[in-house]
């Protein structure tokens, strides 16, 4: 009870000798105020603030309900926990004290004991409300404050950004390079992309975590989309010695293949990437990642490595900062994955096995092509360019 000395509580009664017992039941864990009218005590809470009120409910003027309903109604006071201690008995009364905003009703003559005990409760109460209020403030001022950064960085970190991209593409045309010079410049433009799609998500990723975020689906054609994520992911692959087999509907793609979905551009992009680069990262040296692209039994994505997922985080693959053995993993592919899927209106799962390797399952609403696909393969969102087919993958 030590910082229950900290505690205010008025006591509004029109006969003194009232005030006196429960002054004297309250007043060895409490700071005690009191006032004999119910103008007197609105006239006091105006300058001194309680946390709580015992309030009659016979008095002269003012009666108890009236100082209630007046207390109620203003922002200042409306939070003060108010108990009624009255000799009124009938159930009427206390249902009136409680729909006006009391928190409890109590009949006189009434035990020492009891009028502590529900003191005490009351208090916490509100001692626990106002640490939710302060709670939640702080919840919603870190999320104004990470939106704002996140506006921040994606403003401040396009602006260089851009110029890598265009200065990196504008030096490949003017100047004179051999194959390798080339391969370079083009690693620095792909690595800009990437960088910049990265960018482009990171608010989008708050908003679908917080149920905000706007989507709008289009036709999306999966086929060049692999295709692009294939190109950011060119040295990935050759770095671990992997090659990379599409198929259509258990056939090798070409240049008029065609496979749809209802959803948005970028989401897929990342989405695929994300998935790409962990298997990647999974796959043993020198074997194969496939994706399937199915039309039937189901319309589906699936993306094939032959190594197994730990078995310390199957139950956990999908959650969000979930790695294993990863020295700069971050524990957000899957996750973000996941995210992406369901925010398009699909689902996401996998089959893992030491024997027969990891298979990832998306299931992405089917679409039908609205317009023809430019001849570049551009679209509304910014990826590597991609010049001709990689070999080895």
């Amino acid at each position: 009870m030590e910082d229950s000395k900290h505690s205010k509580i008025l006591i509004v009664d029109d006969i003194p000798a009232n005030i006196k017992i429960l002054a004297e039941v309250l007043k060895e864990d409490y700071q005690i105020l009191a006032a004999t009218h119910g103008q007197d005590a609105l006239e006091a809470l105006a300058t001194e603030p309680v946390d709580l009120i015992l309030l009659d409910v016979l008095m002269p003027g003012m009666n108890g309900y009236q100082v209630c309903r007046a207390l109620k109604a203003d922002p200042n006071t409306r939070e003060i926990p108010v108990i009624f201690v009255t000799a009124k008995t009938d159930e009427t009364d206390e249902t009136l004290a409680l729909s006006l905003g009391a928190v409890d009703f109590l009949t006189k003559p009434v035990a020492a004991s009891i009028v502590r005990a529900r003191v005490q409760t009351h208090l916490g109460l509100k001692a626990a409300r106002e640490a939710l209020k302060r709670q939640n403030q702080e919840l919603i001022k870190a999320a104004s404050l990470r939106e704002e950064v996140d506006r921040i960085m994606r403003h401040d970190l396009k602006s260089p950004l851009n110029a890598i991209i265009g200065f990196s593409s504008l030096l490949a045309t003017m100047l004179p390079m051999d194959n390798e010079q080339k391969k370079m410049c083009q690693l620095v433009q792909e690595s800009g992309y990437k960088l910049l799609n990265m960018i482009n998500l990171s608010l989008d990723m708050f908003k679908m975590e917080q149920g905000t975020y706007h989507f709008e689906p289009k036709p999306v054609e999966m086929v060049g989309l692999v295709e692009k994520v294939r190109a950011t992911e060119a040295e990935h692959f050759r770095a671990r010695k992997l090659s990379c087999q599409v198929l259509l509907d258990g056939q090798p793609v070409t240049p008029q293949s065609r496979f749809f979905i209802m959803g948005e551009e970028l989401l897929c992009y990342s989405l695929l990437n994300n998935l790409l680069n962990n298997a990647i990262d999974a796959s043993p040296i020198k074997q194969q990642v496939t994706i399937f692209l199915d039309h039937t039994p189901v319309h589906r994505i699936r993306i094939h490595n032959p190594g197994s997922i730990p078995t310390a985080i199957r139950g956990r693959f999908f959650e969000k900062y979930v790695t294993f053995g990863k020295v700069h993993g971050t524990g957000l592919g899957t996750y973000s994955a996941k995210l992406m899927t369901e925010t398009q209106g699909g689902t996401i799962s996998f089959e893992t096995s030491e024997t027969s390797g990891t298979t990832i399952f998306l299931h992405l609403p089917p679409g039908e092509q609205e317009q023809p696909i430019p001849p570049d393969g551009s679209s509304k969102w910014h990826a590597p360019p991609r010049e001709a087919p990689m070999p080895g993958l």
